[in-house]
């Protein structure tokens, strides 16, 4: 009998220690910082598919979009913010809140599907955006941009995805370079940052966009292949994004993966490890 309530005990406090690590952890990730994992190409070469990073949430305050979510597809387990934190939405208000800078590089909920998007802080409250000719203008004055060089990366499948990069050297086979163009791009308040242009395009030149109040304009670096807010209708692109759908800022790489899973440790990228966000 002693030796079965000794047993007893020990599954016991087995089963604390693992409820209390749980715990810590959902309220580091609900509270601090929120892993995320790089799944496209629309940041390169800011951010490569495979980046894995934290993201610090305590950057801009609190609102229903810093709930976590909890997302398994193999297991049918597709659990957002707003079902944890639902009461919550609706309102623009964030707890300790301050607003990005332009330059940011921000995770934030797709204002329709829910799903977590990184892309760059181009427009603030007010502003008036346009694209003209693949270069960014902000109330009507147009960033510098310099060329740098080319982006080349081999053309295979990239990710959990398999992706294909798009190149600006044309069709190139398995194995062969994929090249883009680079270019450092200088926004009004001097925060500097590589972008990438493959060729002309739609999103090349649009119409003038005026950022509603208490809303932000995102636009990836990878310029020709990102989803984002210049495309307004929120169900096609990303649209104007609320303050609200803000979870926080991306600030450093902590290692990357050039494989299928961020557990293959073999393909991770030795020269990403802590790298800082520019």
């Amino acid at each position: 009998m002693a030796e079965r309530a000794g047993l007893l005990g020990s599954v016991i406090e087995a089963a604390k220690t693992i409820v209390y690590a749980l715990l810590i952890a959902g309220a580091f990730r609900t509270i601090l910082f929120q892993p995320f994992w790089i799944p496209s190409g629309s940041m390169k070469d800011t951010l490569l598919i495979g980046d894995f990073l934290f993201v610090n949430k305590f950057a801009y305050g609190y609102s229903y979009a810093s709930c976590p979510s909890i997302r398994v597809p193999r297991l049918g387990i597709d659990i957002g913010a707003d079902d944890f934190c639902g009461a919550f939405k609706g309102t623009n208000e964030r707890l300790f809140g301050s607003d990005p800078e332009r330059g940011d590089v921000v995770v934030f909920r797709h204002p329709e599907t829910g799903r977590d998007f990184i892309k760059r802080v181009v427009g603030l409250p007010g502003d008036k955006i346009q694209v003209t000719d693949g270069v960014l203008h902000i109330n009507g004055e147009a960033v510098t941009v310099e060329a740098n060089g080319i982006f080349e990366e081999v053309y295979e499948p990239q990710g959990p995805q398999r992706i294909q990069p798009r190149c600006s050297n044309g069709t190139v086979g398995t194995g062969a370079i994929c090249e883009k163009e680079k270019f450092i791009e200088t926004l009004p308040n001097g925060v500097q940052h590589s972008i990438l242009n493959i060729r002309s395009g739609p999103l090349d030149r649009t119409g003038i966009y005026t950022v509603p109040a208490e809303h932000f304009f995102f636009m990836g670096d990878n310029r020709d292949n990102s989803t984002d807010s210049r495309v307004v209708q929120a169900a096609q692109g990303v649209g104007f994004v609320p303050r609200a759908d803000i979870v926080g800022r991306a600030d450093r790489v902590m290692f990357s993966s050039a494989g299928r899973s961020m557990f293959a440790f073999w393909t991770w990228r030795s020269d990403r490890y802590f790298k800082a966000i520019e």
